[in-house]
Order: C-alpha cells, then structure tokens, then sequence
C-alpha cells in the first residue's frame, strides 16, 4: 500500500551552501542539493526543493513529493531507485532574477550529474525541462514520450507534480510518462 515519507535529503557540498553567485543567497534558509538515494540509476529533477517543513520547522511530505511519490510507487519503483534534485538548490521565497539564478545553479547540476553519473533523468515541469535540456522553448505538452540525450544521459519529460494535483485531469498521463521511464530502465 502507498504510504508517502519524507525522504533523507543529500547533503550539499560546501561550497554550495556557501555559494553567493545570485540573489537566492540572500533570502535561502538553506541548501537542498538532493533528496532520496543520491546514487540512484534515476535522477527527478524539479525546479527547486520547496516546502520540506512545516511553520515549526517539523518535516513534512509536501503535495508536490505526495505525488511524485504515488507515480513512482505506481511504476514500481522504489525509494532506492530515485534521487530527486533540483534547478534551483533553494526556495525561492520572493521574486529573482530567475534566468540568472537558473544558469548560476544549473552549473552545480552539471557537477551533481558528473560527480553521479545518473543513468537517466525525468524532468518534471517546464522550468525543469528548458534548464535541464538548456532550450528555453523546451515545453512538456510538445516533449512527453521523447527521449534525448542531454550530457550522455537519457532523459524525458512529464508534468510537474502540482500541475498535477492542480488538474487531476493530468494524473493518467503522468502515470503513462512514469511507466515509460519504468519500461525505459527495464521495469516495466
């Protein structure tokens, strides 16, 4: 049965926790570099960690993970199997330069990825796809069930979990799209 848990965050290197290339330093409680198994074959990538705790700093499984979480589970996979990181290895809590802050932190994720070597990725949401395959036109309606390469890595695209919880409408196609990453690593 599904249960959704707050998964074991990677603890980032310190020079990013020390990192001060864009104004997120300067309104980030903290650094999420990763959550889940950080050698996992397969990397999630969103566009930033969001709300992990509650107003009293208790952890929590957001709306957001409760989803991602229940497609994985619905693919068959494991917690062991993934490792989700971000874009954007902090929340946002008021407005940025967001193209600025995205290109500075897609350099971590280029070192997070050489340093891993993921054996496939899904990004989840827009903002995910266009930092990841670094096409700013990048559009999950027109990507669902492709598959390129972006640094050796095979990736694909789904909707973001709360676009998700949003429009209900849009859970059976990000089931499919986990399942295609299932059968895709042999799952499925």
């Amino acid at each position: 049965m599904f249960q959704p848990t707050v998964w074991p965050e990677d603890p980032p290197p310190v020079e990013a926790v020390h990192c001060r290339k864009c104004e997120l330093a300067c309104q980030r409680s903290r650094v999420v570099w990763g959550e889940g198994n950080p050698d996992a074959p397969i990397w999630i990538i969103l566009d930033n960690p969001g709300e992990r705790e509650d107003r009293e700093g208790n952890p929590y499984v957001c709306g957001t993970r409760q989803t991602l979480q229940y497609a994985a589970y619905e693919a068959g996979f494991a917690q062991n199997d993934l490792y989700v990181t971000y874009v954007l290895k902090c929340r946002p809590r008021r407005k940025y330069d967001k193209p600025k802050a995205r290109a500075i932190c897609m350099q971590h994720m280029k070192e997070q990825e050489m340093a891993k070597k993921p054996q496939l990725a899904l990004c989840l949401g827009n903002v995910a796809a266009q930092s990841y395959l670094e096409n700013p036109d990048a559009d999950v309606r027109t990507l669902r069930g492709t598959w390129t390469e972006v640094r050796g890595v095979p990736t694909t695209v789904s909707y973001h979990p709360l676009a998700v919880r949003r429009r209900p409408n849009l859970m059976p196609y990000f089931l499919e799209d986990w399942r295609r990453v299932a059968a895709y690593y042999g799952r499925g």
